[in-house]
């Protein structure tokens, strides 16, 4: 087991909090590759996106000191692929999986690895709930020596703060995709036109006051209309209805 430095763990500590306070996950990924050169030594890496619709590939690569034109070659050569799919996180070396001699002879590494000068590779899958999230690699130039275990442990401390903040991320987007348009809305629920013009304030975020001013209705009108909404809606609070219905059309 790998004894860290101090400024190991700090630097540790900082990626794991970077991982989860960077909103931008575009800006998390490109970061993070940056900040592991702190406490690993490899030459490129990059990280690779599972495909969005459910379908096997890979998608939205960051890269640290290589080229972004690998993907297809990943899913089409990768004699690993089988693994990356496996719906489990997991750090492993290349070597780990394929002798060193049979590897050299792959259509892969002849493709891939020997044409930007790398040799060895360390690969973290990353995956929660079975479902596959994207696959970070970092490589070694030729003439140096493999990865040892203790960069697999080093890095198997991160793989699971990555997978449930990818799988978040995913999630989000997936409940944001979910969500019904207020036309939808009202078709799906049959609101009345007067509850339509409701609907579509209350996802303005306009208080009763001001809504009332507008219908030029009372406040008491205004509140049976609102259960009106809730009741069809099946839903009790403005918290529930931002939750379900899109704030515009688009």
């Amino acid at each position: 087991m790998k004894n860290l430095e101090t400024s190991d763990w700090l630097v540790l500590n900082n990626i794991i909090y970077k991982i989860y306070t960077t909103e931008d996950i575009m800006i998390m990924r490109s970061n993070l590759l940056e900040q592991l050169t702190m406490v690993l030594n490899f030459d490129s890496a990059d990280f690779f996106l599972a495909n969005e619709d459910g379908k096997k590939g890979l998608i939205n690569p960051v890269s640290f000191n290589c080229e972004l034109d690998r993907a297809a070659q990943y899913d089409e050569l990768d004699y690993s692929r089988g693994i990356m799919y496996g719906g489990k996180s997991m750090v492993y070396r290349e070597t780990d999986i394929i002798n060193d001699e049979k590897r050299i002879k792959s259509e892969y590494y002849q493709k891939v690895y020997k044409p930007n000068n790398w040799h060895y590779s360390i690969q973290m899958i990353l995956a929660r709930e079975k479902q596959f999230l994207g696959v970070i690699t970092l490589y070694r130039t030729i003439g140096k020596e493999n990865f040892q275990y203790d960069d697999v442990f080093l890095l198997d401390m991160l793989k699971d703060h990555l997978s449930f903040r990818m799988f978040n991320e995913k999630t989000k987007g997936d409940k944001i995709h979910c969500k019904l348009t207020i036309t939808e809305t009202v078709i799906k629920f049959q609101l009345t036109k007067r509850e339509e013009v409701i609907l579509r304030l209350l996802l303005k975020g306009l208080d009763n006051d001001k809504i009332c001013e507008e219908l030029v209705i009372s406040v008491n009108t205004l509140k049976k209309h609102v259960l009106n909404i809730y009741r069809k809606l099946g839903i009790n609070n403005r918290v529930q209805m931002f939750m379900m219905i899109r704030e515009n059309d688009n």
